[in-house]
């Protein structure tokens, strides 16, 4: 059903192989590639100021003359709401960047792209993919007490 939904969503319109249509397809990947790029800055922060709030608020607690907490574990539990925020964020826009990268060069599109789907993987991919194992290694260092 999916493929009859794809086929069907880029057959809706004519497409024409001209100078105007590349450059209109090349605007629109690159914009998602931008979309991406942003998708990664955001959850580098996230990830981010999970971890530092954490390990921040554990260094404070461990001060002499430093009053406990009244809630010990919300700073834990802040840090890794914000990791997995970052790691869920990042999870949903790859999904998103590949689903929409494949209909960009398919189907009706693909005389506009000139491009076969294997050469059109980007950097800023592995970065999220990197990013998300970074991020994996903070939540489970944080949720064990490793770090």
């Amino acid at each position: 059903m999916a493929e009859t939904h794809h086929a069907e969503s880029a057959e809706r319109f004519e497409v024409r192989v001209t100078a105007d249509s590349h450059f209109g397809w090349i605007r629109t990947r690159l914009s998602l590639e931008r979309t991406m790029m942003s998708w990664v800055r955001t959850a580098t922060a996230l990830i981010g100021f999970g971890f530092a709030i954490v390990q921040y608020l554990d260094r404070l607690q461990q001060l002499p003359d430093t009053r406990p907490a009244y809630l010990p574990n919300a700073p834990r539990g802040l840090g890794l709401a914000l990791i997995g925020c970052g790691i869920a964020a990042l999870a949903v826009s790859l999904r998103q960047y590949w689903w929409t990268a494949r209909y960009l060069s398919g189907g009706a599109f693909a005389p506009i792209a000139r491009m076969k789907a294997e050469g059109m993987q980007s950097p800023v991919v592995a970065i999220a993919i990197l990013l998300m194992c970074i991020g994996l290694f903070a939540f489970f260092a944080v949720l064990l007490r490793i770090a």
